[in-house]
């Protein structure tokens, strides 16, 4: 790998807070082995059921985790941008992928060969107790989100999503105060609803009333928030 590619590779795999703990000379052990791969949007980057042959950190552009039902319906398990990894599991198990993934828009990733992370971890103890220390801390994450939207309302879920995307899209615009200015999200209602983990009529009726109160405003494959803000009066 270039130097200025490698260097990109470490610059990013900095970012991931799973490799938070790590020191520089072990993110180079990573980047070494790392390579970076382009997808158009809408191409799959693996299907629910192949074998796990890599992890995935996104350098660029959007990305979508979906998991499928037997009866042909999809749910939407993440939907990831710069800085985030999944594909993970693939590090330590070898197994089957449990979910799908796919471009959302054109995009990048820094793909981890699991046989060569895998050798790397046997070589370097060091660095997969680090490893282990930051997956538990993403499965304490996962267990209180899942806990948190168990009790949550379909409103309370959109509105919490709409926020949380409306901070995405912000990319560092606002000053870190509590003023975000309007921002387009160029998602459809039933990829809303499948975030949400509902349908895609509730979705629709929920944004209807945000948009009579003048707090979004929704298009086709799109949705304004014209006051982010406003979405905590509906987060409880």
């Amino acid at each position: 790998m270039p130097e200025t590619t490698e260097q990109t590779a470490i610059e990013l795999l900095r970012s991931v807070p799973l490799f938070a703990d790590l020191e520089e000379g072990e993110l180079e052990r990573f980047s070494h082995v790392a390579v970076s791969r382009s997808f158009p949007a809408g191409t799959r980057v693996f299907h629910e059921g192949d074998s796990s042959d890599a992890c995935y950190i996104v350098s660029d552009g959007s990305f979508r985790v979906t998991r499928e039902h037997s009866d042909g319906r999809a749910i939407t398990l993440a939907t990831l941008g710069p800085g985030e990894i999944f594909g993970e599991l693939a590090m330590l198990d070898g197994d089957r992928r449990s979910a799908s993934a796919e471009s959302i828009t054109d995009g990048t990733l820094l793909a981890l060969p699991a046989n060569d992370v895998r050798g790397l971890l046997a070589r370097n103890p060091e660095i997969a107790l680090k490893l282990v220390a930051g997956l538990v801390r993403r499965l304490r994450a996962a267990n209180m989100r899942l806990s948190r939207q168990s009790f949550q309302t379909v409103p309370s879920r959109v509105a919490g999503i709409l926020a949380q995307l409306s901070k995405e899209g912000q990319e560092g615009d606002t000053d870190g105060d509590d003023e975000m200015s309007e921002v387009t999200i160029r998602m459809n209602q039933t990829d809303l609803a499948q975030l949400a983990g509902t349908s895609r009529e509730s979705v629709s009726r929920f944004l209807a009333e945000l948009e009579r109160a003048g707090v979004v405003r929704s298009g086709r494959g799109r949705v304004t928030v014209l006051q982010p803000n406003k979405l905590r009066n509906y987060i409880y």
